[in-house]
């Protein structure tokens, strides 16, 4: 009666990158949708008795077509993930040399040598040599 129901689901391709090891990521998402579209005369009717259940955000038929990307844009952008990742474990880059943790998990660097003592390496590279 005050309108036309659009109830579905949207599929969307989904294509980007990692957050933690910057890998590329494809996937697909769904979203689903639901909207009252209301007709223009309801709307007028409505508005003449009380403001307060239509706003400007109201969906409202126009010549008897509904325009659709609004609602798909915000159910795609509502459904798609936070922080994306390639795999739910992703050990992300190691902070030192930036290498993908996930291809070497073997990843290690020697401890840092502290900076007063760095004189001394250099002694002990000499008597080496």
């Amino acid at each position: 009666m005050e309108g036309v129901l659009l109830t579905g689901t949207a599929t969307a391709a989904l294509a980007g990158e990692c957050v933690r090891c910057l890998e590329p990521i494809e996937d697909e998402i769904h979203a689903r949708l639901q909207e009252l579209y209301v007709y223009p005369d309801q709307h007028d009717r409505a508005a003449e008795h009380d403001d307060r259940d239509l706003d400007d955000e109201t969906s409202r038929l126009e010549d008897d077509l509904i325009d659709l990307e609004p609602l798909l844009r915000d159910a795609v952008v509502l459904a798609l993930p936070f922080q994306p990742l390639c795999m739910e474990d992703c050990p992300g880059l190691c902070t030192e040399c930036g290498a993908r943790l996930a291809d070497d998990p073997d990843h290690a660097h020697d401890a840092p040598i502290d900076p007063r003592w760095a004189g001394l390496q250099d002694l002990q590279q000499d008597t080496q040599d």
